[in-house]
């Protein structure tokens, strides 16, 4: 890695790009600084989309490439040069396909703060996201032409904080599980290092949360105080506390479950780094859920990393990833220890109407 003046966004010295054997554009240098708007001018065979695509890292380049000071490899990958100019942002919605729309809403809200990934004069922000069947919990669906969730994902993105509801809030609105309503959980921790990590999960699973029907939590060995009521494990396991519960039972459907989790770091870790991250983060679905991971599950976890502080690459990513699986755990039972019963009939009991301590 090379330093450059911390306000050029983008430098490129004496490079060439082109394709297999043919070299169209012969010794470009270009500066672009923050804020700064380039018009690349030319006729028709020019070299003007030639330039574009190996600066986008769709073509090879050959030369010094680098951005916000960073060098970049021959043919920088389009994930380098999103990881260095983006903003990235996960959205998580209730609303089955429909709720893919609450994308666009975020999307639209960081483009109106210029927030992206600049190509000339044009911002584009990268918003990943997922979504869960939720269309069964009440209230009128009839949106007319278009559905509203990419109003509520814009009014999301411009509401976001640090300090939020949990439980049947959001995604987690008409979220549920085997026996009881799910929600909208989080949680975070600390490696002894300093290094933090949080999770925020929407808990729609085909499974239970609880053993047996509660009030314990499987994720219990990791409860951080009482964030899920306290209640420990059972004093002996017995079959019934280990019998399989699934949501819908024989008539379960494949469309109805899934549980989605995000998890972010404070630390610095390449892209490989943060897919093992997720890898090991997963597995706290398995502390959390049981079954999970089923068939009729549709389980994902998106993890990415702030940058900020160092971690070891082996002992310190390992560490980091099993307190990110813990955490996830919490926070999969927070999501359902927080849920409240919907407003309307035959709606999911909560297990708060049953454990809720006075």
């Amino acid at each position: 890695m090379t330093t450059s003046d911390g306000d050029i966004l983008l430098q490129a010295d004496g490079i060439d790009i082109g394709y297999g054997r043919v070299t169209v554009i012969h010794g470009a240098s270009l500066s672009v600084k923050r804020g700064q708007i380039i018009a690349i001018i030319g006729p028709n065979g020019a070299g003007k989309t030639t330039l574009l695509s190996g600066l986008m890292g769709l073509l090879p380049v050959k030369g010094r490439l680098s951005y916000f000071g960073e060098t970049m490899s021959e043919q920088p990958s389009v994930e380098q040069l999103v990881g260095r100019g983006v903003t990235l942002i996960f959205t998580l919605s209730g609303g089955s396909a429909f709720g893919l729309d609450s994308g666009g809403g975020v999307q639209a809200w960081l483009a109106a703060q210029g927030r992206g990934f600049a190509i000339g004069n044009a911002t584009i922000p990268i918003v990943p996201g997922a979504v869960v069947f939720d269309m069964l919990n009440g209230g009128d669906k009839n949106w007319g032409r278009f559905s509203p969730y990419r109003d509520l994902g814009y009014a999301a993105a411009a509401d976001a904080s640090d300090d939020f509801a949990l439980g049947s809030v959001g995604a987690g609105l008409g979220a549920t599980t085997a026996n009881y309503k799910g929600g909208l959980g989080s949680a975070s921790a600390t490696t002894p290092s300093g290094v933090t990590v949080g999770a925020i999960a929407v808990v729609n699973a085909i499974g239970s949360a609880v053993i047996g029907d509660g009030p314990w939590f499987w994720s219990a060995p990791f409860e951080q105080g009482d964030e899920f009521g306290g209640f420990g494990l059972p004093a002996k396991f017995g079959p019934e506390h280990l019998a399989v519960k699934l949501k819908g039972a024989a008539a379960a459907s494949a469309v109805e479950n899934t549980t989605l989790v995000t998890v972010v770091t404070d630390a610095v870790l390449t892209k490989t780094q943060v897919k093992r991250l997720a890898m090991l983060a997963q597995t706290g679905f398995a502390r959390a859920i049981y079954p999970v991971h089923a068939p009729l599950d549709g389980d994902v976890v998106f993890a990415a990393a702030t940058g900020v502080k160092p971690v070891e690459p082996l002992a310190g990513l390992t560490e980091l990833g099993a307190i990110a699986a813990n955490t996830v755990a919490r926070a999969i039972a927070r999501g359902v220890y927080e849920a409240t019963r919907l407003p309307f009939k035959d709606a999911q009991p909560a297990w708060r109407d049953r454990f809720a301590r006075s």
